[in-house]
């Protein structure tokens, strides 16, 4: 399934040509800031479309590692409560807390929820497994990693020998890209 809106929202706002070095250390000529997409009106409810379109129905919360999922994670919470649809929002710290809310998980998920962790440009996909694996531990079930833009990496495969299902609502063809 393409969302033209989406894919025209990241061309226009989020994608950037140069000479960049990726968290994963490769280099490459272009890189996506999707926060431009995500924190940007227009942007979050052509997102929110597209993933409420692929998050399956008896999913209770949404969220992950924190920058790169919050605004994503947040925004189709809230956009998802007008069309009456209830998913808490968390986010996941890089260390855990040792006062107030302990843990690394802050927010509304529990123990038991069925989980979409999303994350905003996946490469290898190491980040948003690393949230599953947080959100394991803390008694919740991952069912779905959800990258917005997924540039061709190993997110799918490695999510996929963790158990769980991998969607990119954008991926690099379409917004025209090759590496």
């Amino acid at each position: 399934m393409t969302f033209p809106v989406l894919v025209d929202h990241l061309r226009r706002f989020a994608v950037r040509e140069g000479d960049f070095v990726l968290k994963s250390g490769r280099r490459s000529r272009w890189f996506v800031d999707a926060k431009q997409t995500l924190c940007r009106p227009d942007g979050i409810l052509a997102v929110a479309d597209a993933a409420l379109s692929v998050i399956p129905a008896d999913v209770d919360a949404i969220g992950g590692l924190t920058m790169g999922a919050d605004p994503f994670a947040y925004g189709v919470a809230a956009v998802a409560a007008t069309r009456g649809r209830s998913l808490r929002s968390f986010s996941i710290r890089k260390e855990s807390k040792d006062h107030g809310v302990t843990g690394r998980i802050a927010g509304a998920l529990q123990p038991g929820d069925r989980v979409v962790v999303v994350e905003d440009t996946a490469t290898r996909g190491t980040s948003a497994l690393e949230a599953a694996r947080a959100v394991r531990e803390f008694g919740a079930e991952p069912v779905l990693i959800c990258a917005l833009v997924d540039r061709g990496g190993t997110g799918a495969e490695l999510a996929r020998a963790e158990g769980i299902d991998f969607r990119a609502l954008v991926t690099a063809a379409e917004l025209g890209i090759d590496d």
